[in-house]
């Protein structure tokens, strides 16, 4: 079975008790939200009551009302062998793509993308697409861009390629890069100037899909 979030230990566990301090009254507060009734034991002087409007007790969320009013020289204790569901936030990095049905569509509220992420410059720049999907990188001088790693097959890659404030820089490229017509662009050579390539992956090339030159 799959989970949404941490997956239950299989450990053995207790029941959570509340002991109050009775009164006069029928209104107590539960230490814990429960559906209904039926999901705590209360035994008022070590005698189970039975749940229901028409015996004993309701409860509801954390209010329990009782039928009759209890007094203080009563020991009172509930047992809670059904606590409410909760919403709860996942752990971080607990949820995993086999946690998903993959035939059902989702409707997000608010949007949904990738963080950009900056290569790091040198003389052959490294492109990581499990952690960098979509990218820039300033050129410092004329570079190389080597093979991407981590491809995943169906995959769009974006990258943003921005000239420093010398500019007239080249990049060359790996040639697991192929180009609309077998042609590579020719950057703009102007000072910060920023040309934007897009790509679909097959797992093993990535394949031109967009190219925007001089992005200004």
């Amino acid at each position: 079975m799959s989970y949404i979030g941490n997956q239950p230990a299989e450990k053995y566990t207790t029941f959570s008790v509340q002991h109050f301090t009775t009164s006069a009254t029928t209104t107590y507060t539960l230490d814990y939200p429960v559906a209904n009734e039926n999901e705590i034991a209360l035994f008022i002087n070590n005698v189970r009551q039975e749940p229901g409007a028409s015996y004993a007790y309701t409860a509801d969320g954390t209010n329990l009302v009782l039928s009759a009013a209890t007094s203080a020289s009563d020991t009172m204790y509930a047992v809670f062998i059904g606590k409410a569901v909760q919403t709860v936030t996942p752990g971080a990095n607990s949820i995993t793509a086999s946690m998903f049905n993959s035939n059902t569509s989702f409707q997000f509220p608010t949007q949904l993308y990738v963080a950009e992420a900056t290569l790091t410059d040198g003389a052959t720049i490294d492109w990581n697409l499990e952690t960098q999907q979509v990218a820039k990188v300033t050129l410092g001088g004329n570079r190389t861009l080597n093979a991407p790693t981590n491809q995943n097959a169906g995959g769009f890659y974006g990258l943003m390629v921005i000239q420093d404030g010398t500019g007239s820089r080249t990049l060359s490229f790996n040639a697991v890069y192929k180009f609309t017509n077998g042609s590579a662009p020719t950057l703009t050579t102007t000072a910060a100037a920023k040309d934007i390539l897009v790509f679909r992956s097959d797992g093993t090339n990535l394949y031109e899909v967009g190219r925007s030159l001089n992005v200004s």
